[in-house]
């Protein structure tokens, strides 16, 4: 590091502005194209449910549960290509990959007009799947070389939150759009999926021009604010962390704040290794598999699926079909659609700068999954439709600021590229396997009522709050034991491996001193 940056490092005034304006240009620059490619995932994924009460199901002659199949098929897909797409993402750059991914599946929106019946809706929807399973996962793996551990749930829940505001601002373009039935000879559900494709075909290109590929090639940075993050980067990442002995002062009537500052700018000596972690890495079938046995992302990818049967019932079913079978029909159920997500969209970003600040992420899921429990409750046992509306807010406000939580844990507790690409994409192929759940909790036989459908969310919520107090019991658990010294033979074993040549991967979260994040 040169003189000039080291100079900046130990100089707590110019590091606390430096850092303030390149996060900003962060956030200004990556922050916006993410939300809108967020939102349209979740509009495109969920206005079939839009188009359901404009008259999809009955123009294709849908009977039974056939529009459930429909749904369900879309995750056979989805799920395929979670973990291949993020093993592709390093070789093909993320700013080029994600914005692929969102041109195809924007064009095979579009093309859902055209289907005519039931078969043609499978293999709109199987192909929906194919395109849209790789955003989830890249995005997660991609802010996570952005930005450092504690700073990734904030940036995780905004363009989260777009995902909340996608359930207010779907409802609302898809009654606007519906005003446009037999135009050109089209219904109205037809257009729904024509003029939102259009959209995400526009925003795959936004994307394509701002996102950069990587911290060193952001052009709206410049070149000392690139070195700087570079390096803040690779500092506030580190797997060991040693003080040295003679650091610069801090008075003791500093603020905690710039004592907390001031310990993370504070120079560090690390192992070759870990500073390799932070450069290339090639890939190995090893750290795939050491992924894939992680025990928390076993933990966390269960209780995302059972979160995740709340979330998805919520969107494809409980918004337009629930509040439908509550008495309002066609544009009065498509507006009532708007005001459950409004808080759901504020807790999401109040939690996520908690979290980051606390260094927390399962206890908040553990404060926020009840809320969710006790709306599923309300709906069960309601006896009028304004309590039953009720229980749909305490449903969202419960679930979404959740998500960006238990999406948070393993990029913050995994360490090296492929096994961090390895556990967030297989987290979201099991939890994913929710929508298979979801789609059939809520069949039409159970109108108006839903007790079924809401029972069973009640219960897979419920799952999720029971395994993430398991995965925070084993975050707690391992600290300790790292803290008493009781893995420090993970060097030793480390050490023998490379010695043996089957890795050349850095020791990354084995290492003794690399703390987990609850």
């Amino acid at each position: 590091m040169s003189a000039s940056m080291d100079s900046l490092f130990n100089d707590p005034v110019r590091h606390r502005e430096m850092s303030k304006r390149v996060l900003w240009k962060l956030d200004c620059n990556i922050l916006p194209p993410l939300a809108l490619l967020w939102l349209a995932n979740f509009i495109d994924r969920s206005n079939i449910g839009n188009a359901r009460i404009a008259g999809l199901e009955t123009d294709t002659g849908l009977r039974g549960n056939q529009f459930n199949i429909v749904l369900t098929l879309f995750y056979v897909t989805y799920i395929l290509v979670e973990i291949p797409s993020n093993i592709v993402l390093k070789k093909m750059r993320p700013n080029r990959w994600i914005p692929l991914l969102v041109f195809l599946w924007g064009v095979v929106t579009i093309l859902t007009c055209l289907a005519r019946d039931f078969t043609g809706l499978i293999v709109v929807r199987l192909f929906l799947g194919l395109c849209e399973g790789g955003l989830l996962p890249g995005l997660i793996l991609y802010l996570s070389t952005i930005y450092k551990k504690h700073e990734l749930q904030l940036r995780v829940s905004i363009f989260y939150a777009s995902a909340s505001l996608s359930g207010a601002f779907g409802g609302l373009l898809a009654t606007a759009i519906l005003k446009m039935n037999g135009i050109a000879n089209t219904p109205g559900w037809k257009w729904i999926f024509i003029l939102e494709g259009i959209a995400t075909v526009v925003i795959a290109f936004i994307a394509y021009f701002f996102l950069p590929r990587d911290l060193q090639s952001a052009r709206f940075l410049t070149e000392e604010e690139r070195a700087f993050a570079v390096e803040r980067f690779r500092r506030g990442n580190l797997t060991k962390s040693t003080i040295p002995s003679s650091p610069s002062p801090v008075s003791d009537n500093a603020s905690d704040t710039e004592k907390a500052e001031k310990e993370d700018f504070t120079e560090r000596t690390v192992p070759v290794d870990t500073i390799q972690e932070l450069e290339e890495e090639r890939f190995e079938w090893r750290e795939v598999w050491r992924g894939v046995t992680d025990i928390q992302t076993w933990l966390t990818g269960i209780a995302y699926f059972g979160l995740l049967v709340g979330l998805y019932s919520y969107s494809l079913f409980l918004r337009p079909t629930i509040i439908s079978g509550l008495g309002y029909h066609g544009s009065q159920a498509q507006l009532r659609t708007v005001p459950p997500y409004v808080p759901a969209a504020f807790m999401t970003v109040v939690v996520a700068i908690f979290s980051d600040r606390l260094k927390w992420r399962g206890p908040f899921i553990l404060m926020c999954l009840p809320l969710s429990i006790i709306g599923y409750i309300l709906a069960i046992t309601a006896e009028t439709n304004k309590v039953r509306y009720i229980a749909v807010f305490f449903m969202a406000a419960g679930v979404y600021p959740s998500a960006p939580c238990i999406l948070s844990i393993l990029p913050n507790n995994s360490s090296g590229h492929y096994k961090k690409a390895t556990t967030t994409a297989l987290q979201l192929a099991i939890a994913n396997m929710g929508g298979f759940v979801a789609t059939f909790a809520y069949t039409p036989d159970q109108r108006p009522r839903y007790i079924r459908g809401h029972t069973i969310s009640l219960a897979f919520v419920s799952l999720a709050w029971v395994l993430v107090a398991f995965n925070v019991a084993y975050c707690m658990w391992e600290n300790k034991a790292r803290r008493e010294g009781r893995r420090q033979d993970n060097i030793t074993k480390y050490e023998k491996l490379r010695a043996e040549g089957k890795t050349r991967a850095p020791i990354g979260d084995r290492h003794p001193d690399f703390v987990l994040t609850l």
